[in-house]
């Protein structure tokens, strides 16, 4: 069982940053792709980004290319979300997931969600 922990939602203005941090609880963090997702109120869960074991390999959705970044850290078991030119419609719930498929855009990939951080972003 891993364990996955969102931090760092917020309120921000348009046009500002936020980092999300998520930190999983495993000795085997470099078994797992990290993703996140979204989902705002009313409307489906949505892919934001993804990121292979190693780092090496990024996938992001087109809504967020270009202004979001994920990344990973192995050595501390936590995977990151820089987001960029934040724009109202980002506001969402922010989930973490992990999963020991390849990364990719399906939910199901994933075995391990964390609790979610909220994001607000103000016109």
């Amino acid at each position: 069982q891993v364990q996955v922990v969102e931090s760092g939602g917020g309120l921000v203005q348009a046009g500002g940053s936020l980092r999300l941090s998520c930190a999983a609880s495993t000795r085997t963090f470099t078994n797992y792709a990290m993703a996140w997702f979204r989902q705002a109120p009313g409307k489906e869960r949505e892919f934001v980004a993804a990121i292979s074991r190693t780092g090496t390999a990024t996938y992001y959705g087109n809504s967020v290319k270009g202004r979001f970044t994920i990344s990973r850290d192995n050595a501390k078991n936590t995977a990151y979300l820089q987001m960029n030119n934040l724009k109202p419609e980002d506001t969402a719930v922010y989930y973490c997931a992990a999963g020991r498929s390849i990364p990719g855009t399906s939910a199901g990939l994933y075995d391990y969600w964390g609790q979610g951080t909220q994001v607000t972003v103000s016109s």
